[in-house]
């Protein structure tokens, strides 16, 4: 398979939640690959230092631009000045989630349950259904989900986390039937362990968490946040022009 098959020179990508762990690292491949790219998450300064510093390392165009993916009307707003400033959006990378308790199925609250639900499923619900349109009028594009290992087992402590998980993999599949008529691909990925905040926080918590992670994969290890963009090249790419309503799992042998 030749090379050029990952190419993105000419093409736009936008990376929700990218100015750390896994995010930070797929826009960084992304721009390496020679798209346009934006970088978001709730902080401007955040975004505008990560943009800033990619586009030293990689010589891309960058722009960083907040978007809470919580909002719902917030979204069309980001959109449209993507839109403005880049002209198009041919790569959306659904990154942003967020884990922020550790509440068990008992002791679940209401308000911690739809505040996940909000930003893990609705959050990549919107900002599809936006840019999916934008897509398909200029001939098609790639919307990357990002999932969780963590949605095929569920676990103590992250029943709403995988819940939400769960729910965007089956989503993404109702995304890919509608949308193949549009040349818009939608796929999952399913990270296992990776070394983020996230995993760091509950290994504070919880020490030997990051231990028994590691051990459920078949190479006994916590990935870095690099490992994630071959997998994130390939579907944005035409490298997988044939590949839609899928799930890969990044998780070093981990079993579904």
């Amino acid at each position: 398979m030749s090379t050029s098959l990952f190419d993105l020179t000419g093409k736009v990508a936008v990376v929700t939640g990218s100015t750390k762990g896994i995010g930070r690292a797929a826009v960084e491949g992304l721009a390496a690959a020679g798209a346009s790219v934006v970088v978001s998450s709730r902080k401007q300064e955040l975004c505008d230092e990560v943009a800033a510093d990619i586009h030293r390392t990689t010589g891309a165009q960058t722009f960083g631009l907040a978007c809470h993916v919580g909002d719902w009307e917030a979204i069309p707003v980001f959109v449209n000045e993507v839109v403005q400033r880049f002209g198009r959006i041919d790569v959306l990378v659904n990154n942003a989630g967020i884990t922020p308790s550790r509440l068990t199925v008992s002791t679940m609250e209401l308000g911690v349950w739809r505040k996940i639900f909000n930003v893990n499923v609705e959050g990549p619900l919107r900002m599809a259904q936006v840019v999916a349109p934008i897509m398909r009028d200029a001939g098609g594009g790639s919307i990357v989900n990002i999932a969780s290992m963590g949605a095929y087992s569920g676990g103590p402590g992250v029943c709403a986390y995988a819940a939400s998980k769960a729910a965007l993999l089956n989503l993404t599949k109702s995304m890919a039937q509608e949308w193949a008529a549009w040349g818009v691909r939608v796929n999952c990925l399913s990270p296992g362990p990776f070394v983020t905040e996230m995993v760091n926080g509950a290994e504070r918590n919880a020490p030997g968490f990051t231990a028994s992670i590691a051990a459920a994969t078949l190479q006994r290890r916590v990935a870095d946040p690099r490992e994630i963009v071959g997998p994130v090249l390939y579907l944005a790419s035409a490298a997988s022009s044939y590949v839609t309503g899928d799930d890969i799992a990044v998780a070093g042998g981990m079993a579904k």
